[in-house]
């Protein structure tokens, strides 16, 4: 705690944002405005956007989904709907055009999350059908006049509890010598790779074991816990654990290039007191299965000075983190890499000693991912403008405006912008959870500004762009799961507000009104 107390103190006191200095030449500038978000049952949108409301909880993902019905929940017919809880992991984009012109694209989404008491009547589990809810759906995206996801697409796709999964890598035979392993459990979080594929994250799977009543022949529990590798554009690709990477309870994974071509992976430790992971692959990232071989370190934080220390090869990385050096955080969440240039954004949802949470900026030594240090900055320090640890920019935070809390996920744009969402896993409070867009350079650098606001007791999962920038896409998570509500008495039914309809995950676009990059 006193490590974790000193280590934010110096990022506080740190002259650059101090001084409201930017790190590099002042980015564009920004279409968004102070706005308050109010709790209700509707969402709020900025002035001069739209909201689409575009894919939700039992939609059809593959193109033999049954119609949901929510009162009658099935397994199989979950295993091709939408999931219950979403995330979104990334946009990736094929690196060649069709040959009829149309720009297309796989959007993947996990499920992290299946809640008895808001997914099923009565709040009577269903554990089958949960393990088909939670997951990951991977979407088509084309663009005919506009971003639209196609429905029941070539490449759209759902991993399940109970999708074949290879395991590969130091510890790939697993259990009793087996190579493969049945089913994906609680992935957290994603992203896509310069290399062209898709890492999910899972997260503790010890609640879904449990749940499940796991048979450890068919679902060992050295099975799980892992990060996923897979081709979003081939759906019969068969997805690859990685072990390499390491097990633990992932929140998020963010992958990018050393200066010499090897493959550098971000991953955070989703606990109170957890740590920042990096993973240097041994060959370049080219290599086949280059994920399999390299080196595990963890991040020591001393002020704005960030130093990797590597972890012993084959190591519980929790268990081995704390003697080799590394820094807990206040339960370190969301990585958004800057596609401009060798940084990283760290979100930490927060902790005993900073309950709002906070973003730091990290920008490797030299320009390269694959150094073996970095300078940590702090992007604000969240919460109540009022208090006194409380950090926007320069200037503050202006009047009239929404604030940000217990920031969960980060992504960052090809101008300089960063697009946060906040979490408070249902709790509600003065205000609704939102969407914030965030310079990171020029005069209102560390300033965040909402977009979007979620319905009552709704959290932001994540943020992810079109190629183009026209259309943010964002995910609204668990609506009306309130503390004391239920499936039959939800806080709000949005989207729909139809009587006896729950209220549903759902994925949605954010648009400018005239068209345009989003957030400038």
């Amino acid at each position: 705690m006193i490590a974790r107390r000193s280590a934010l103190a110096a990022l506080l006191a740190a002259p650059s944002l101090a001084r409201g200095q930017p790190a590099r030449a002042p980015g564009r500038g920004s279409d968004l405005a102070p706005m308050p978000l109010p709790v209700k049952q509707d969402d709020s949108i900025a002035r001069g956007y739209r909201r689409d409301a575009l894919v939700r909880w039992g939609d059809r993902v593959t193109f033999d989904a049954p119609p949901w019905a929510p009162l009658r929940p099935d397994p199989e017919g979950a295993a091709a709907q939408f999931g219950w809880d979403a995330r979104l992991a990334g946009v990736a984009a094929p690196t060649q055009q069709a040959a009829d012109g149309i720009p297309r694209a796989v959007l993947a989404v996990v499920h992290p999350t299946v809640q008895p008491g808001f997914a099923f009547p009565g709040g009577r589990d269903q554990p089958a059908a949960a393990a088909m809810m939670q997951g990951a759906s991977l979407l088509n995206l084309e663009r005919r006049g506009r971003w639209v996801v196609v429905d029941g697409g070539f490449q759209s796709r759902r991993l399940t509890a109970a999708t074949l999964c290879r395991l590969s890598g130091p510890f790939g035979q697993g259990p009793g010598g087996q190579g493969s392993v049945r089913g994906v459990l609680g992935l957290q979080g994603g992203c896509v790779t310069p290399w062209g594929t898709l890492l999910l994250a899972e997260g503790d799977p010890a609640p879904w074991l449990a749940r499940l009543g796991a048979d450890p022949a068919q679902m060992p529990p050295a099975g799980y816990g892992w990060v996923v590798e897979l081709n979003p554009f081939d759906p019969q690709s068969l997805p690859v654990k990685r072990t390499a990477l390491g097990r633990f309870a992932h929140g998020d994974v963010a992958a990018t290039l050393s200066r010499d071509g090897h493959a550098v992976v971000y991953l955070t430790d989703r606990r109170a007191g957890g740590f920042l992971f990096r993973f240097v692959s041994a060959g370049t990232a080219t290599a086949e299965d280059a994920l399999d071989a390299g080196r595990l370190s963890v991040a020591r934080m001393e002020g704005e000075r960030v130093t990797w220390m590597p972890l012993p090869a084959g190591s519980d990385p929790v268990a081995a983190a704390g003697p080799a050096g590394g820094s807990p955080l206040d339960m370190p969440a969301g990585l958004g890499l800057d596609p401009s240039g060798p940084r990283l954004l760290l979100a930490c949802h927060g902790g005993p000693s900073r309950p709002a949470g906070h973003v730091i900026e990290l920008t490797a030594s030299g320009g390269d991912d694959g150094a073996e240090g970095a300078r940590a900055a702090l992007l604000f320090a969240a919460g109540d403008p009022r208090g006194p640890e409380t950090r926007y920019g320069q200037a503050g935070l202006p009047p009239g405006s929404a604030w940000l809390e217990n920031p969960a996920t980060v992504t960052v744009d090809g101008r300089g912008r960063a697009w946060i969402g906040t979490d408070r896993g249902g709790r509600v409070g003065a205000q609704a959870d939102g969407l914030f867009g965030c310079d990171l350079d020029g005069p209102r650098r560390g300033v965040p500004l909402p977009l979007y606001g979620a319905p009552r007791a709704g959290a932001i999962g994540g943020a992810a762009l079109t190629p183009d920038g026209e259309v943010l896409f964002s995910a609204v998570r668990h609506p009306g799961a309130e503390p004391g509500t239920s499936f039959e008495r939800p806080a709000t039914r949005w989207p729909e507000f139809q009587a006896g309809l729950p209220p549903r995950s759902t994925l949605i676009g954010l648009v400018r009104n005239g068209g345009g990059p989003v957030g400038g």
